[in-house]
């Protein structure tokens, strides 16, 4: 008879990569998103607020991407978050075929204020990481992200880098 330690040592979900990623970002995201519905965001919401205090003035296909979401969602979405009040819409100077998303004087507060509730947040979670290990985690992340995102046979473009993320829209 086996003992339970070396059944689950063996068992190939607990250890796989892609239920690994996912549970940590479940349980993580768990947490932060139950204080956005409390400040009375969904999470699509949050995504966008986010994105746009870094981005302020994004196109929808950049938010789309950053919010991790598909363009016809995030319209929806958007359109929700205008009559809110959090965010409106501009043609862009340039391209008038184009349109900005830009956020209120209220969805700036509101979006500022949750972004230092998330970093804090993130500061607990890798608080509870060997202080090496959660200094590794996010370079690591944001390279294993690069090279998903990468063009087929171009795996090697920036291997160790931990800079930037590669397969986003580019224009802002």
């Amino acid at each position: 008879m086996t003992s339970e330690k070396s059944q689950s040592d063996q068992s190939f979900v607990p250890s796989y990569l892609l239920y690994l990623l996912a549970k940590v970002s479940d349980r993580a995201s768990a947490e932060f998103h139950a204080h956005a519905r409390a400040e009375g965001l969904r999470v699509p919401e949050w995504r966008v607020l986010a994105s746009l205090t870094d981005e302020d003035g994004a196109m929808t296909t950049r938010l789309a991407w950053l919010s991790m979401m598909e363009q016809s969602r995030l319209t929806r979405i958007i359109d929700q978050m205008v009559e809110r009040g959090l965010v409106i819409r501009r043609s862009d100077p340039q391209d008038g075929r184009r349109v900005r998303v830009f956020l209120t004087l209220e969805g700036r507060a509101l979006a500022l204020r949750l972004r230092e509730d998330a970093q804090a947040h993130e500061a607990r979670i890798l608080a509870r990481l060997d202080p090496e290990d959660a200094a590794r985690l996010k370079p690591l992340l944001a390279t294993m992200l690069e090279q998903l995102e990468a063009p087929e046979g171009d795996q090697s473009m920036s291997r160790h880098s931990g800079t930037g993320v590669s397969g986003a829209p580019s224009v802002k």
